[in-house]
């Protein structure tokens, strides 16, 4: 069995392994064709797409409630967290179906790297410091089962406009995920 701290973990190096290869994308496509940028950032961007979609749907339905009711300060801390991820949403948003040849594509991409960076930096530094002492291994279990299954169940596409509130995900996140899964297997039969 696995606990919360190495499943986040987990999902947090794929994230900044993504994050450096789109920077170096970045850095390189100076004086690149159009074609390449969307051989290597097209599917990059998507799959950093689904990849944040689903950890913060996950994140925002198990994680920081548990941070909130364990912690001191957990309401401050995870609101913090919930702003962060709110922010990354809406700039996954503009970024989610955009021509990699649009202008506004790279700064976006360097915007959403610091951004990504800062947060993973929040959560791992300050939050799970505080909270691992608190969770028995039993709980850190359970609490990586319910994010696992969540993150499954999650939507692969960013909703800025859903209310980061655990009930709401667990109601109307169902539903949303379930179109953003109609939606990508249309978008991959063209």
């Amino acid at each position: 069995m696995t606990d919360i701290f190495t499943t986040l973990e987990h999902d947090h190096r794929a994230v900044l392994d993504i994050l450096a290869a789109l920077e170096d994308m970045t850095a390189s496509a100076a004086g690149q064709p159009t074609q390449m940028l969307v051989d290597r950032g097209g599917p990059l961007t998507r799959e950093l797409i689904a990849a944040e979609s689903r950890h913060e749907a996950a994140e925002e339905q198990y994680f920081w409630p548990t941070v909130k009711t364990k912690l001191p300060d957990g309401q401050r801390l995870a609101a913090h967290a919930v702003d962060q991820e709110s922010e990354a949403k809406t700039v996954l948003a503009k970024l989610d179906g955009m021509s990699l040849d649009d202008e506004r594509f790279m700064p976006l991409i360097q915007d959403f790297v610091k951004a990504a960076r800062s947060h993973i930096e929040f959560e791992e530094q300050q939050v799970w410091p505080q909270l691992c002492p608190t969770l028995s291994m039993p709980e850190r279990e359970r609490l990586a089962n319910k994010f696992a299954r969540a993150k499954k169940m999650g939507p692969t596409h960013p909703h800025p406009h859903t209310l980061p509130n655990p009930a709401v995900l667990k109601t109307a996140g169902i539903a949303g995920a379930a179109l953003d899964r109609g939606r990508d297997w249309l978008s991959s039969r063209r």
